[in-house]
């Protein structure tokens, strides 16, 4: 919530610089930004579905910076990742001339980023409201050089980042799947919710028709990821928000691993949403690959969107489903 950014600014703590350009490092769609001048505050934001919002809201947003920018302030809201949470902070800290506000929710580590800071320097006293606590710490571009992470790691021979989906190796249900494809997909294909590329990865190097294969994902650092893996020709990158991605004309074949969860909560709608964009870019006769925890509910969803599904592979954790011709809804 955005109203301990409110309460730091009213208090006359945190100040807000008369001019210069303020960042906001990785705001949500709950938070409200209107206690900030419009005009000076820079949104960095890698997740294409916030990032239009904010743009729609009339910020200048980026989905990252350049090491090089000049900011007179900047405000951090804390991401799950503890790794980006350290890194963002470090990130901020040394661009910035001016204080630098760290807002998190209890559930997002802001106790123990509290904890740590105080042991490299002295934050202002801490704001508690609603579940969380907002404190700052003025600019010092090497108190916090510890924290900054590569931007690329190599993790079982593949390219990640701090804070992208599996960062830390290849995603057993994502294996899964790549092990459970058929020899032949079609010859233009979509991967879904790419992530860092592992899926498109293993497509490419099969022996195939593949013509075309768009990798699809929302999070421009994951995007970044998958255009270090996947070299070859064929592979065309989109940063989009699958659920609302058009091709350039009907697909063979989309295969995903779609995400269900938002935050901390689990949102099986989510992977749903994934299900119906599958149904409305494939051709009629298409197929959709996808893989899933086991206790998710799609099997409803691709009942009502395709022909004929069926569960090709699985263990007790995962379930790999094939849905073969989309239904085309009446209009």
């Amino acid at each position: 919530m955005s109203i301990r950014l409110s309460l730091a600014i009213e208090s006359g703590g945190f100040a807000v610089p008369e001019s210069g350009k303020i960042a906001v490092f990785h705001p949500r769609d709950e938070h409200d930004l209107s206690v900030l001048p419009r005009e000076q505050v820079l949104v960095v934001q890698p997740m294409r579905p916030d990032h239009d919002i904010f743009v729609a809201r009339g910020y200048d947003c980026v989905a990252a910076l350049e090491a090089d920018t000049e900011i007179a302030a900047a405000i951090v809201f804390l991401p799950r990742a503890k790794a980006l949470a350290r890194h963002l902070i470090a990130q901020a800290v040394a661009l910035s001339s001016g204080p630098v506000l760290i807002d998190g929710a209890k559930t997002d580590g802001i106790d123990s980023v509290l904890k740590a800071a105080r042991k490299l320097t002295e934050p202002s006293s801490p704001i508690s409201k609603a579940h969380g606590k907002v404190f700052w710490v003025e600019a010092d571009g090497q108190v916090f050089a510890d924290w900054r992470v590569d931007e690329f790691a190599s993790v079982d021979g593949y390219a990640t980042a701090p804070g992208v989906f599996s960062a830390d190796g290849i995603d057993p249900a994502s294996r899964l799947l790549a092990e459970a494809l058929p020899t032949k997909l079609g010859r233009n294909l979509a991967d879904l919710g790419a992530g860092w590329g592992y899926l498109s990865a293993q497509l490419l190097q099969r022996d195939d028709v593949i013509e075309k294969l768009h990798l699809i994902e929302a999070d421009h650092t994951s995007l970044a990821c998958a255009q270090r893996n996947v070299s070859d020709p064929r592979a065309e990158f989109h940063w989009a928000d699958a659920r609302q991605w058009k091709p350039p004309h009907l697909l063979d074949g989309v295969i995903m691993n779609p995400p269900f969860h938002t935050g901390r909560s689990a949102e099986p709608s989510l992977g749903q949403a994934f299900i119906a964009t599958a149904a409305r870019v494939l051709s009629p006769s298409g197929s959709l690959w996808l893989v899933a925890n086991r206790h998710l509910p799609y099997e409803t969803i691709l009942g009502e969107l395709f022909v004929q599904v069926s569960e090709i592979a699985g263990d007790n954790r995962f379930k790999v489903l094939h849905a073969f011709r989309p239904k085309r809804q009446r209009r």
